[in-house]
């Protein structure tokens, strides 16, 4: 749950401590929240991390060793998943699962020499394989459909992967056609995956349960899996609901009984989280470089963009905030002899919030990128707003939670800003994951045309 607005620590371990020597922004992962989302889910028979949300491998390998297995979804995150530990190959259950709306030509030749299985997002991939597993001389393994049951739902239009808008997974009438495919390549269909969106309720991914069953029956007994996909929802604002898993379960473990009872064979049933269980464990780590009034406007300007998180420029979406004070304590920027700067004066249009004495203020927080639309406090549509913060200056920090999904994954180097470094925490220690880009970095591989 999102943290009181002052904060000093991350997993024991101190804020302005670690920004000093990995310096920011900086992402920090906390193992045993991971650790403890896991074993919410042990009750499902697999639970398949969709390392789309949160890939550095030292996670990955986290979640290997406490029974957890990946979903890649193009061959970057399968030589990511191989890197982390995780065996290729078919398997009871595969431990590496490629899931797709496409095959690019270097992944498909991956999955085929490889034998790594295949979620097929779209028709045309079982042709492709069936055709292309055939001219490479490898015998076609069983297929899984990821099916598209004409309805979708989540926090965001955006994370919305259901319905007719959205270009994922296989139209729901399209299952005989399907059959038809594979039957042509002697492909066998033996699972089902259905995923209608991130931050889904659940409502709508009861729904999902009925309409995957529906849909097994339609295919028959080749189906020995089904996955629930993921979507569940992560409380990001206080006051958030968590999800009742215990129901969810039973909801599909029912369902997953009545499959078994009419194809007479045991069915497993998959999970497919990718943000329930990264996007608590993660916090980004920034310094608050600027504090300036623009019109009604307080900003507070931060060294972290939405180069390096940005959910909130593609979705409007909500991180709770916590400042922390610099080295000099309770005098925040005083005492941090490497930002070689004097601090912003205090504000005085402040309220004494529940922050236990340090005064708040209205605030819009900003990147360092030269993009309006660099604003970590912002609704969908890029409409800026304000957040109850304690007051800061120049050399505070302003950490963002629920950072560890969809967070890192989805950096980028606009403005050629280098990636920030990552940190996991595990059993109290400290370990730098990913070193903090260089220029060098940044220039590797550009050359310059020869006359």
């Amino acid at each position: 749950m999102p943290s009181p607005l002052v904060q000093t620590q991350i997993a024991g371990h101190s804020i302005p401590e670690l920004a000093a020597q990995y310096s920011t922004p900086l992402y920090v992962y906390d193992a045993q929240t991971i650790v403890q989302r896991i074993a919410e889910l042990k009750r499902f028979d697999v639970i398949r991390f969709a390392q789309k949300a949160c890939s550095n491998i030292a996670v990955l390998d986290l979640m290997r060793r406490h029974g957890v297995l990946v979903d890649a979804v193009s061959s970057g995150e399968v030589a990511r998943a191989v890197a982390a530990g995780f065996k290729l190959g078919p398997g009871e259950p595969a431990q590496v699962v490629y899931t797709a709306d496409i095959f690019d030509r270097e992944s498909l030749d991956l999955v085929i020499n490889q034998g790594v299985p295949v979620n097929c997002g779209s028709p045309d991939m079982l042709d492709q394989y069936g055709a292309r597993s055939a001219e490479l001389g490898k015998a076609p393994l069983g297929v899984t459909l990821r099916v598209n049951p004409g309805f979708g739902h989540g926090h965001s239009q955006k994370t919305n992967t259901g319905g007719e808008q959205s270009k994922h997974g296989i139209w729901h009438t399209d299952i005989a056609d399907c059959k038809q495919r594979a039957g042509r390549h002697g492909l066998s269909i033996t699972g089902l995956h259905m995923h209608i969106g991130s931050g889904t309720d659940l409502e709508h991914l009861g729904q999902v349960c009925g309409a995957l069953e529906k849909t097994a029956l339609e295919i028959g007994p080749s189906i020995h899996s089904i996955s629930a996909g993921g979507g569940i929802s992560t409380p990001y604002r206080e006051g958030d609901v968590r999800a009742d898993l215990s129901g969810y379960f039973e909801l599909w473990d029912a369902a997953r009984r009545r499959l078994a009872e009419a194809f007479g064979h045991a069915v497993s049933l998959e999970i497919e989280p990718g943000r329930y269980l990264a996007a608590e464990s993660g916090w980004l780590i920034s310094e608050v470089r600027a504090v300036k009034q623009q019109g009604n406007n307080l900003f507070y300007l931060v060294d972290a963009g939405f180069n390096n998180l940005a959910r909130p420029i593609l979705y409007g979406a909500y991180h709770p905030m916590t400042i922390c004070p610099g080295e000099g304590g309770e005098a925040s920027g005083e005492g941090r002899a490497s930002t070689g700067e004097p601090s912003a004066p205090r504000l005085s249009n402040h309220t004494d919030g529940a922050t236990h004495g340090h005064p708040t203020q209205k605030v819009v927080v900003g990147g360092p990128l030269c993009e309006s639309g660099d604003i970590f406090t912002q609704d969908e549509g890029g409409f800026v707003n304000q957040r109850e913060l304690p007051e800061a200056r120049v050399g505070d920090f302003l950490v963002i939670g629920c950072a560890g999904a969809y967070g890192a994954v989805m950096g980028s180097n606009y403005n050629s800003k280098p990636l920030a470094a990552e940190v996991l925490i595990e059993e109290g220690k400290a370990h730098l994951v990913r070193e903090r880009q260089t220029s060098d970095d940044l220039l590797r591989g550009e050359k310059l045309v020869s006359y």
